[in-house]
């Protein structure tokens, strides 16, 4: 008796090991770059959670965007709000799958030790701007969120000649808070996490006065995806406990 039950028990666990396995699917990823050092950590543990595994493609949220609009196929995207509200309405991403999982606001960095420029006001963040060796941030024309609203900001203060010389951009995939660490520059502009992820980076504080922005993401799942319900269990996920905690300790804030 004793051997035929241990014989079904471990049928049992067999069987359902082949049927987790055999639910397993591979997730293509479209992922924007601002939310990458989160979804490393994030990844592993819906990985494990879920037997799913997760195939990446990282740029900006706008490239991607653009990548999807032109025909490319993915599972999920994981982009920001208005990325995937213009897809939505072009039929793009499947209505219903859709969810806004945390937010971030564009912040004001410098090297950890280095002295704090002065952005009490815009018009002291602009002098502090025109004083700095070198500034930072994303290039607008590879679409990111904060290098295009950085650049408006800029325009918008009119200071974008006296500007030019001593603006500078990480490399493509970068994070504008490196140029901090190895001297090419003073002062960065990105969101507040993103600064954060780069270790030897401290947060001055947020864009002041009506510069303040905040930046939404949102992720859905693709139309034609073909691990549809995969991609809904992600998007699911990062809503979820063990993802949210991940994103506040990440300097994110609750969406």
């Amino acid at each position: 008796m004793g051997r035929t039950i241990g014989r079904i028990a471990a049928t049992a666990v067999l069987l359902l090991t082949q049927a987790s396995f055999a639910a397993a699917a591979e997730i293509k990823v479209f992922s924007t770059v601002g939310l990458k050092s989160a979804l490393e950590e994030i990844v592993p543990k819906f990985e494990k959670a879920s037997g799913h595994k997760l195939n990446i493609t990282w740029s900006t949220a706008a490239l991607l965007a653009k990548r999807v609009q032109a025909g490319e196929q993915a599972d999920a995207l994981i982009l920001i709000k208005g990325n995937i509200d213009a897809l939505l309405k072009e039929g793009k991403v499947m209505p219903g799958t859709d969810a806004i999982f945390t937010q971030s606001i564009f912040a004001v960095g410098v090297k950890a030790g280095a002295p704090k420029p002065d952005i009490s006001t815009p018009e002291a963040f602009k002098k502090s701007l025109l004083a700095a060796k070198a500034v930072s941030y994303t290039d607008p024309a590879a679409g990111g969120a904060s290098g295009v609203y950085t650049a408006k900001q800029i325009d918008k203060m009119g200071i974008t000649e006296q500007m030019k010389d001593k603006t500078k951009h990480p490399p493509s995939g970068g994070l504008s808070g490196s140029l901090l660490i190895n001297g090419e520059a003073d002062i960065a502009i990105n969101s507040k996490p993103e600064l954060l992820s780069v270790p030897g980076v401290e947060v001055v504080g947020p864009l002041p006065g009506d510069m303040a922005f905040t930046v939404i993401y949102d992720a859905g799942v693709q139309t034609g995806a073909a691990q549809a319900d995969a991609a809904k269990a992600l998007v699911n996920y990062l809503k979820s406990p063990e993802a949210q905690a991940v994103f506040k300790a990440m300097g994110y804030d609750p969406a």
